[in-house]
């Protein structure tokens, strides 16, 4: 059985999956804004409890055609990060399937190492980070994700997510070996937890991972708002401390206007906070935009976010507030992270033909 390193101990290997130059980060300030969607489409599980091996109930995966209607109004075809419990029983790939074959979606891969075989590390909080495990371990559970995902979705999976934001230092190589093209791991902002990556200098923009300029990253586009965002001493205790968490302080802060870290996702964000830091993004060119959720939450009682079927209405209208707001206010278009892979590597082609 592996153990795992405490923080102290452990290098921060996260660094690796950070811009290694300004170069690095893609400019599309030429482009109309453009909207994505990647759902982390994953087993369920009780989110208060330890986590655990034995979670792979995967029935909330029917439910996804409630999102599927909204999207096919506008046009946006999702990708769906599947986790190994999805991709290798019938009832998580087979909906997925049918949905890719007609061209509604996309199919990409999200690491759950607690789930995913083989067993060999303890299961706790930790090891809840791939990056936190050894390397040969991390590249075998990869490896069956990957064929699990070629086998029962009849494609090749071209992004790559790493539960929990879980990159790190052996990330972007093992996504080259495997032929990956797109990383989507990285959360911007202080770590979430004291085990996790720190993503505090990362970019809400997509960039290239390493010198090669191979495996593209879409973070997940989030930001700090509020009179706080600028101290980071305050930044990362409200964000990753126990104790701050055990007394709301997060909470406390974002009611007050104070500090919060929004995302664009119905998950604990209003729409309101989502269209106001899409504006915002939006004034200092960024041009990509990325929708998040967790499969689970479109049925009600599987994730905090959605405690009663009035929330799983309430979330499905965000979706399409969201799209509404972006397609008609902003004039922006649905797009797929495998557009914006070719988008980004046509213009470093053309970037270095005119390379003195």
């Amino acid at each position: 059985m592996g153990g795992c390193l405490s923080f102290a101990e452990r290098s921060p290997g996260w660094v690796e999956m950070l811009p290694a130059s300004s170069a690095n980060i893609v400019s599309f300030s030429s482009s109309a804004p453009k909207v994505i969607c990647i759902v982390d489409a994953e087993e369920e599980f009780d989110w208060d409890a330890p986590f655990a091996s034995a979670n792979i109930a995967v029935s909330t995966i029917k439910a996804q055609a409630l999102a599927q209607q909204i999207f096919r109004r506008f046009n946006l075809v999702p990708t769906y990060a599947v986790d190994f419990a999805v991709a290798s029983q019938a009832d998580g790939y087979m909906p997925l399937r049918e949905f890719a074959e007609a061209g509604h979606c996309e199919i990409g891969a999200q690491l759950h190492p607690w789930v995913t075989p083989p067993h060999e590390e303890i299961v706790n909080e930790d090891n809840s980070f791939a990056c936190n495990l050894p390397l040969e371990l991390q590249r075998r559970k990869i490896e069956t994700l990957t064929n699990t995902i070629r086998q029962n979705f009849r494609t090749e999976p071209k992004l790559f997510r790493s539960g929990r934001y879980g990159a790190g230092q052996h990330t972007e190589a093992l996504l080259r070996e495997f032929e990956y093209d797109i990383d989507c791991s990285v959360l911007p902002g202080p770590a979430i937890t004291q085990s996790s990556p720190d993503y505090t200098y990362a970019p809400s923009r997509p960039y290239w991972l390493g010198t090669d300029r191979r495996v593209l990253e879409i973070p997940v586009t989030a930001g700090l708002v509020g009179l706080l965002r600028k101290k980071p001493s305050i930044t990362n205790y409200s964000l990753t401390s126990a104790t701050s968490r055990r007394v709301k302080l997060p909470a406390i802060f974002a009611r007050f206007g104070l500090l919060n870290r929004v995302r664009i996702s119905p998950e604990g964000h209003t729409l309101r906070e989502a269209k106001d830091l899409t504006r915002a993004l939006l004034r200092s060119g960024q041009r990509i935009f990325a929708i998040s959720y967790h499969s689970p939450s479109l049925e009600a009682g599987k994730t905090p976010y959605t405690k009663s079927q009035e929330d799983v209405t309430r979330f499905l209208a965000w979706i399409e507030g969201y799209l509404e707001f972006f397609t008609r206010e902003l004039c922006g278009i649905p797009s797929t992270p495998s557009e914006i892979y070719r988008i980004a590597a046509a213009q470093q082609s053309s970037d270095r033909r005119f390379i003195p």
